[in-house]
């Protein structure tokens, strides 16, 4: 059950202390990242670390719900390298990145920390002016950005199981 407690405990944080992420732990959220699942273990994640105040506040300006990237001290964006990846899974890329996010997310929370999965692909207008901003080349394309950082309040964790949700062997 200890594997399974920053699953069910994980919550999404908005706010945050104002306590940087030392570096040590940041690396463990790359690792967490760089280890997800990925098809044909293509590995086509990469990451960009998001320390600049003044690069996250323009970022955090360009969806009015991301305005909690303005205040936490760290950003990780996670790209999709399309170059060198197999035409035959090509279409999978997109899970091969959502599985690198809710890693870091997951590791964020079992390290004490608390994020929120911002909402980017597929939009190609925020990706390109988030391209811009970070000088990311055209190969690559912005797929989320998680903000990171100390909670700034304790959230209980969901207690839901909806058992009519799960089917056994038809719907």
């Amino acid at each position: 059950m200890d594997m399974l407690k920053p699953i069910l405990e994980r919550r999404s944080h908005r706010s945050f202390l104002d306590k940087s992420v030392p570096e040590d732990v940041l690396e463990n959220l790359l690792k967490a990242g760089m280890f997800a699942p990925s098809a044909m273990n293509s590995q086509p994640c990469e990451f960009l670390i998001m320390k600049d105040d003044e690069k996250r506040a323009r970022t955090a300006e360009l969806i009015h719900t991301w305005s909690m990237l303005k205040n936490a001290p760290l950003g990780i964006l996670v790209l999709m390298n399309t170059n060198g990846y197999r035409a035959s899974t090509k279409e999978f890329i997109v899970q091969d990145c959502a599985a690198a996010t809710q890693n870091i997310l997951l590791a964020a929370q079992a390290q004490g920390l608390g994020g929120v999965w911002l909402g980017l692909y597929p939009k190609p207008d925020i990706m390109k002016e988030i391209s811009r901003i970070y000088d990311i080349p055209d190969h690559v394309k912005p797929f989320s950005i998680t903000a990171i950082g100390y909670p700034y309040k304790e959230l209980r964790p969901h207690r839901t199981f909806i058992e009519h949700k799960v089917h056994v062997d038809k719907y």
